[in-house]
């Protein structure tokens, strides 16, 4: 039998998931300087979860890649395929909650989609989300968070914003009022089909000319946000209007407003998103899919209630662990394939050399010990392979001066050194 992954899912070898670890870490410290509490959901959900009409909603393209199972007792499961449906399941399940409801989720999710670079079938996601609040200084904290964790990454990133209440104004505008959902997915391909293959799509849709070109002219590059606020004039494009001026107004007093851009093209969510939709790409990179995403879904949960009427406005951003561990490795120039600091190498002083290991351990400083016989020069090219960047030495010579040498592996320096100043150096 010829042993493999599941297409789509692939080992991490240790340089991969300590890099893996810091990228997760990075994100999940900057959601809790934000105030957002750690929540866990599980893997698998009831069918009829991720189907319901706020969820995915069915019918859902991402439906079509949801991996399917069914239980001993015959009920219809699935994998999640991302973490927000699973997080309004937890909210429609909790009604007590206080409001607002500040949390983040961190953990793997399946989709039985494309391959490509940055995308797998099953990889990981960190959530945040703030429930209860129709307050757009929320999506300002999830958009300066973004900002926050890529510019920790020293990423090259630009964060597009959007609000579906523009588009809607758009196409009310160019009179386009059957299937706006349908129109909305045509424009979103823009940039991927250009004018004539968004004109065709539209055209099958019902449009026509007139509409159609309307609806080309206004999403043109000829006009910015505020030309158009003087040629469009309805409830739906004035409220959305609002809304992104505001919005940017709290960007600015965070000092972010650089790092974002109002795109009236992009379209995203057409099952939940009610309002503000965020997409952050890297700049001028091979990695094309977006590294976060998000935006506000103010009806999802009251679907999952299976209440009418009842809103319970939420907005929240997504990170893409795969794309940006790829953009990672790409920056890291030196791979690590442990955590180890240092690598003791005892010559006849194991027991001694044990309490240092513990020692420099109960310090904060990941040690690594030697296991077996093997001469100083082959513990050397261990080290280096491995990439430990120090190795201690610690014979019977070291010991009767009360010290231990100290070999640096980038540069081959050693140091002979009492054990209060190893720990002082490694520290």
């Amino acid at each position: 039998m010829e042993l493999q992954t599941a297409k789509g899912a692939r080992d991490l070898p240790p340089e991969e998931k300590i890099i893996k670890n810091k990228v997760v870490s990075t994100i999940t410290n900057v959601f809790e300087l934000y105030g957002f509490a750690p929540l866990e959901t599980p893997i698998l959900e009831r069918y009829e979860t991720l189907e319901a009409k706020y969820g995915a909603g069915a019918g859902s393209d991402v439906l079509k890649e949801t991996f399917t199972l069914t239980d001993q007792g015959g009920r219809r499961l699935g994998l999640r395929f991302e973490m927000t449906t699973s997080l309004g399941r937890y909210i429609a399940q909790n009604p007590s909650l206080k409001l607002p409801f500040k949390v983040y989720q961190v953990g793997n999710v399946f989709r039985d989609g494309p391959i490509k670079l940055g995308r797998e079938r099953e990889f990981w996601q960190c959530d945040a989300d703030t429930i209860g609040t129709n307050s757009m200084l929320a999506e300002a904290e999830q958009i300066a968070l973004v900002c926050d964790i890529f510019r920790k990454l020293q990423f090259k990133f630009i964060v597009k914003i959007n609000n579906r209440k523009l588009l809607d104004g758009i196409l009310m505008q160019a009179g386009i009022t059957t299937k706006p959902k349908e129109a909305l997915i045509a424009i979103d391909k823009l940039e991927k089909i250009g004018k004539e293959g968004v004109s065709q799509e539209l055209q099958a849709l019902g449009c026509d000319k007139k509409q159609i070109s309307m609806v080309l002219d206004l999403l043109s590059s000829k006009y910015n946000f505020i030309s158009l606020s003087k040629k469009i004039n309805n409830p739906s494009w004035n409220e959305g209007r609002d809304e992104v001026q505001e919005l940017f107004r709290y960007l600015t007093a965070l000092k972010i407003k650089k790092f974002v851009n109002l795109d009236l093209t992009l379209v995203r969510g057409q099952g939940y998103y009610t309002g503000t939709v965020i997409e952050a790409y890297l700049k001028n990179n091979n990695i094309t899919s977006s590294i976060a995403a998000g935006g506000r879904y103010n009806n999802m949960i009251r679907g999952l209630k299976g209440e009418d009427g009842l809103e319970v406005p939420a907005v929240g951003v997504s990170f893409g662990i795969t794309p940006i561990m790829e953009q990672v490795k790409l920056q890291t120039k030196v791979q690590q394939r442990t955590m180890a600091k240092v690598l003791i190498v005892p010559l006849n002083t194991i027991s001694k050399s044990l309490q240092i290991a513990q020692e420099l351990r109960s310090n904060g400083i990941a040690t690594d010990f030697v296991l077996g016989k093997k001469g100083i020069s082959k513990n050397l090219e261990y080290a280096d392979a491995v990439g430990i960047p120090y190795v201690a030495i610690i014979g019977e010579k070291e010991l009767k001066k009360n010290k231990i040498l100290i070999k640096e592996m980038s540069s081959g320096t050693e140091q002979l050194l009492l054990l209060k100043d190893v720990v002082k150096k490694l520290a």
